[in-house]
């Protein structure tokens, strides 16, 4: 009889859909990390002229179309200076797949992927589905990830380790000094370093920089989409750059697992990074000003909340049952633990949504923190 396989078995559904299916229809969803705006108009536009003209009636390469590939390069160029290549470029059904594509590329069964912890839930399944072994890491209490902890933990099985900033679930930007210090890391023990930075441009202190800046070798990949940027979770189109060596090999899983990015949405990619950014900077203007409203209602209660630089989530650290009271109470939010064992204690809260739920969601909150003191 055929079972299943360990790989599956060793995995199971995202802690955070069990919240969602567990709220009630009416509840104030703050458990979704998905912006409420609109996808920008000339993107939208371009992806339906495609359609239209039935451009995208067929495959298209396998790394995605020549047009959006030099958008993705020269994006890269106007905003960081860096030189990269259309041809060392993937597009990819979002940073999810991008994510999987470099680990299946890069690790062998029983070798170690480093990740944050708390961290993005994918980070530890797909080290699992790959047949690796996860090895989550503990933060500083600006939750932000400490180098000195990632090359602590280097060991001759290590594979790989991940960098997330902005970060899911924290919030936290790293420094440019632990960007640079990631870079060497990867470079002196020949380690690969996988940088996921789906929210670079969701910063509202410091300045987003990248390993691939400051490395020397080709030890680092960065992993980015349109999901978060320009409200495009739903198009699912992401993308990862890096060596050619290590772009042709991730290719290799991307070809036999994807094909090809959806046709329709490397249109409207496009034009979302070749077009107007003003929506861009509008929308952070707005999370800015929403965390700013959460952060002071977290304060008001009494609960201690890092300051999140970037992303649009807060972790304020909770006391026993808080989550339970907030859920009952018609509030979705995120208990820490569904992203590592180091989020107990936490829970994350999304200010992708209204003003106005937030503020009803924080009066709710306000009662359920006095009901569990």
């Amino acid at each position: 009889m055929t079972e299943f396989s360990r790989r599956v078995e060793s995995v199971s559904i995202s802690g955070i859909r069990e919240v969602f299916e567990a709220a009630g229809e009416e509840a104030i969803n703050l458990g979704l990390g998905q912006p409420d705006f609109p996808t920008p108009t000339h993107a939208r536009e371009a992806a339906i002229e495609a359609i239209e003209s039935g451009a995208v009636d067929a495959y298209t390469s396998n790394k995605g179309t020549r047009e959006l590939r030099e958008a993705i390069a020269a994006k890269y160029d106007r905003e960081y200076s860096q030189s990269i290549d259309p041809g060392d470029v993937i597009a990819t059904s979002g940073g999810s797949e991008a994510l999987h594509l470099a680990i299946e590329a890069h690790v062998d069964p029983g070798q170690e992927v480093l990740f944050p912890d708390p961290g993005f839930v994918s980070y530890d399944a797909l080290t699992r589905i790959a047949d690796g072994v996860p090895n989550p890491l503990e933060l500083r209490e600006d939750l932000t990830l400490s180098p000195e902890t990632v090359e602590n933990a280097i060991t001759d099985e290590t594979a790989a380790f991940i960098v997330n900033s902005p970060a899911n679930p924290t919030g936290a930007v790293q420094s440019e000094a632990d960007m640079r210090e990631f870079a060497r890391i990867a470079d002196e023990h020949d380690v690969l370093c996988i940088s996921d930075e789906v929210y670079e441009h969701i910063v509202f202190d410091g300045v987003h920089r990248s390993p691939m800046e400051f490395a020397e070798s080709d030890n680092v990949v960065v992993v980015s989409a349109c999901s978060k940027t320009y409200s495009m979770t739903g198009w699912r189109l992401g993308w990862i750059t890096g060596s050619n060596r290590r772009i042709e090999r991730m290719l290799r899983v991307h070809q036999y697992a994807q094909a090809c990015a959806s046709a329709p949405a490397q249109y409207a990619a496009e034009a979302a990074l070749s077009g107007p950014q003003e929506p861009v900077e509008e929308m952070v203007e707005t999370f800015e000003q929403r965390r700013d409203l959460v952060l002071d209602g977290l304060t008001d209660m009494g609960l201690e909340t890092p300051t999140p630089k970037g992303a649009f989530y807060a972790m304020p650290k909770v006391p026993e049952g808080w989550v339970e009271e907030v859920i009952d109470r018609g509030v979705v939010v995120v208990p820490g633990e569904a992203f590592g064992e180091g989020g107990a204690g936490y829970a994350r809260l999304s200010y992708a949504t209204g003003t106005d739920e937030l503020e009803a969601a924080l009066s709710i909150m306000r009662e359920a923190t006095r009901a569990v003191r």
